[in-house]
C-alpha cells in the first residue's frame, strides 16, 4: 500500500506571487478589504480560491513548521525617532498576520546583542528586524547574526544586510535650502551624537546644501538629542549677531534652541529662524509652531516588513530601500529681515 506524499499548505507568499502583489496587500485584503482597490482585491481573492489558502496559523505552523512570528531587536530608548520606527514595524508585522517577539537591550555590547539575537532565534522567529541607529550597536548586531535567518536593518547600513531607511541627507538638504531660500546668508547646525548614522547623514545634507550654493559652512555644535543640549547650543549661537538661521538635528534640540533664543531676548522667527527634524506630535503646538522635517515612520515599518517577508519566501532582491522625508513649514521660519 502506497502512502500519499503530503502536500505543502499554501502560505501568504504563494497567494501574493499568484496575484502579482505584495504580501502586505494580501494581508490588507484579509484584514481590511475596503482599503484595497476592487480590481486588486478580486485578483487576490481569486488567487486565494485557486490555491485553497486557509488562514489557520496553528495548523499551518504544524505542517510547515513556520512560527508566523518575527523578531525585533532594538535598544531601549525614549527618543522619538527609534521609538516611532519600532511602533511602525510592529504595526506592519501585525497587519501582515505575524506575531512579534521583541528583544530590547539597555547597552550596545556584543554580548548583549548576541544574547538577544540567540533568544529570538531559539523562539523560532522566521526573520529579524534590527533597529540599530548607532554604529557600535550595528557592528555588535552584525557579529551576532545567524547566517540562515532573514534580516532587515532599519536606519543603518550593515554589511551584507538589506536595509530600510529615511533619506536623512535629503531631509537635511531640504531644511537648509528652505532657510537659504528665505534670504539667510548661511545656516548654523546643532548636530546629533557623532556615533549616530542619522546624525551624520543630516550633517552631510546640511554641508552639501551650503556648499552647493557657495555659502560659508559654520562650525557645527554637538548635542545629544535632548532639549537641554539644544538650549546650551542656543546660548552659544545667540552671542553671535550673524546667527539668523539654525537647523537642529531633531525637534527636541530645536525647541531647546528656541527657548535659549527667547530667554536672550531674540525673536523667533523675526530675528532667528529655526528648523527641526522628526515632526514630533508637539511640534505643531509649541509657540511658534516648529518648521521641521517629517519622517514617514509608518512607511519605514511597512517597507521593512514587506522586504523581510520577501526574504523569508526567498523572493527578495536584496537591495536597500530609501524613503524620502517631507519638509513641513510652520511659523518658526520667515524671510530674513535686513
Amino acid at each position: 500500500m502506497s502512502v500519499a506524499k503530503s502536500r505543502r499548505l499554501p502560505v501568504m507568499g504563494d497567494v501574493a506571487r499568484l496575484a502579482g502583489v505584495s504580501q502586505m496587500t494580501v494581508s490588507r485584503v484579509l484584514n481590511d478589504p475596503g482599503s484595497v482597490r476592487p480590481d486588486t482585491r478580486e485578483r487576490v481573492l481569486l488567487a486565494i480560491k485557486q490555491l485553497g489558502y486557509r488562514r489557520n496559523s496553528a495548523a499551518r505552523s504544524l505542517v510547515t513548521r513556520r512560527s508566523q512570528t518575527l523578531g525585533v531587536v532594538c535598544f531601549d530608548t525614549t527618543f522619538h525617532g527609534p521609538a516611532s520606527m519600532f511602533n511602525g514595524i510592529v504595526h506592519a508585522a501585525e497587519e501582515a498576520g505575524y506575531a512579534v517577539s521583541v528583544a530590547s537591550l539597555r547597552r550596545p555590547t556584543a554580548d548583549a546583542a548576541t544574547q538577544a539575537v540567540q533568544r529570538l532565534v531559539h523562539q523560532s522567529v522566521e526573520g529579524l528586524v534590527l533597529i540599530a541607529p548607532q554604529a557600535t550597536e550595528a557592528m555588535a548586531f552584525v557579529r551576532a547574526l545567524p547566517a540562515d535567518t532573514p534580516v532587515v536593518a532599519v536606519e543603518n547600513a550593515l554589511p551584507n544586510v538589506t536595509s530600510v531607511s529615511v533619506d536623512q541627507e535629503l531631509g537635511a538638504r531640504m531644511a537648509t535650502e528652505h532657510l537659504l531660500s528665505l534670504g539667510h546668508e548661511t545656516v548654523h547646525h546643532v548636530r546629533g551624537p557623532v556615533d549616530w548614522s542619522e546624525a551624520n547623514g543630516r550633517v552631510d545634507g546640511w554641508v552639501a546644501a551650503l556648499e552647493g550654493q557657495g555659502r560659508m559652512v559654520p562650525r557645527e555644535l554637538v548635542g545629544d538629542w535632548s532639549a537641554r543640549s539644544g538650549y546650551v547650543a542656543g546660548q552659544k549661537l545667540v552671542r553671535d549677531p550673524r546667527t539668523t538661521a539654525v537647523f537642529a538635528a531633531n525637534d527636541s534640540m530645536a525647541l531647546g534652541v528656541v527657548r535659549a533664543l527667547l530667554d536672550a531676548g531674540a525673536r523667533v522667527p523675526q530675528d532667528v529662524s529655526v528648523v527641526g527634524f522628526d515632526d514630533i506630535p508637539e511640534a505643531a503646538y509649541v509657540t511658534p509652531p516648529l518648521t521641521t522635517v517629517s519622517q514617514p515612520f509608518r512607511d519605514v515599518g511597512r517597507r521593512s516588513i514587506e522586504i523581510l517577508l520577501d526574504e523569508i519566501e526567498g523572493t527578495a532582491a536584496g537591495a536597500t530601500s530609501v524613503i524620502a522625508p517631507e519638509l513641513v513649514v510652520r511659523d518658526s521660519t520667515s524671510a530674513r529681515r535686513s
